[in-house]
């Protein structure tokens, strides 16, 4: 219990991983039927009804100040309020894993952005461990499936959103961790902030390019909605919250980089599904299990 107790931050980071893996695998076939835009608007919807209705049963108290409110705010626009629609639109153009690949990305520049702003500098040894595991990561994804789509004219336009999305997880979890690190906030609270400051963005941006209601169209069906409803639960409202408990419990590089490790997850869940797993795949996984053993064992 004292090893776990240790290690909360790094387990929540990983914890969150293997959500947010299902829960991509799943996004993609909802976005062929939702706007990206929507899709985040809805999913993100959804999840504050879960928090809120958590709070109400832990009866959880705030612990807040203007200054975590307004970094958390802040965290949410950029990261969850364009980040994750960037994602959700590289989703739609480069197919999962390769989508996966620039999330890859944000631990790295996370860690630079903290380093620049937050004064946390990390050794030697962390950043060959978030090499080893990023490094691993992205074999994996790069790697040439046979469900990747063969049409590539939206291939640039998914590689920046790919990259926009990377450098809105990045952003945001930098904010997180200047609000959460020495302080009282909760991450449950912090997750519910950071959604509502997304929903906000989000709700401006609809309203901006005048979004017709028939884009809710598919809510309509009760199989889509049980599915949207169930993945938001555990890709948003588990998944961030994991997030943050990883963000204020370790630094913001291991963080991104344990939370970034989803490709990993996918090798098991395609070999469960009957799917043939490569041995690329399998070295490429050892190569990243092997950095996040060296993250664990820095302290």
């Amino acid at each position: 219990m004292d090893w776990i107790g240790n290690f909360k931050g790094e387990i929540a980071g990983l914890s969150a991983a293997l959500i947010w893996a299902i829960a991509s695998s799943i996004y993609v076939g909802l976005g062929k039927q939702m706007p990206p835009l929507i899709l985040n608007f809805t999913k993100s919807g959804i999840a504050i009804g879960f928090i809120l209705l958590t709070l109400l049963l832990l009866g959880e108290a705030p612990e807040l100040s203007g200054m975590s409110v307004l970094l958390l705010g802040l965290s949410g626009a950029i990261g969850i309020g364009l980040g994750d629609t960037a994602f959700f639109a590289s989703l739609n153009m480069l197919g999962a894993r390769r989508a996966l690949l620039f999330e890859a990305l944000s631990p790295s520049m996370a860690a630079i952005l903290a380093g620049l702003f937050l004064n946390e500098l990390l050794g030697l040894q962390t950043w060959i461990g978030i090499a080893l595991t990023l490094g691993g990561v992205a074999w994996v994804v790069v790697e040439r499936t046979p469900d990747e789509p063969r049409d590539r004219s939206h291939l640039w336009r998914g590689v920046g959103f790919g990259f926009l999305a990377a450098l809105g997880q990045a952003g945001g979890a930098v904010l997180s961790r200047a609000a959460l690190a020495g302080t009282p906030v909760s991450p449950l609270w912090s997750t519910l902030i950071r959604l509502m400051a997304g929903v906000l963005i989000l709700l401006i941006w609809m309203l901006a390019k005048r979004q017709s209601l028939r884009v809710f169209q598919p809510l309509r069906s009760p199989r889509f909605l049980a599915i949207l409803a169930l993945t938001a639960f555990c890709g948003t409202y588990l998944a961030i919250w994991l997030q943050q408990t990883a963000l204020k419990f370790t630094a913001t590089g291991i963080a991104q980089a344990l939370t970034s490790t989803s490709p990993l997850f996918v090798i098991p869940i395609a070999f469960w599904a009957g799917e043939r797993v490569s041995v690329r795949a399998i070295l490429g996984a050892t190569i990243a299990l092997a950095g996040i053993w060296l993250l664990f064992n820095l302290r």
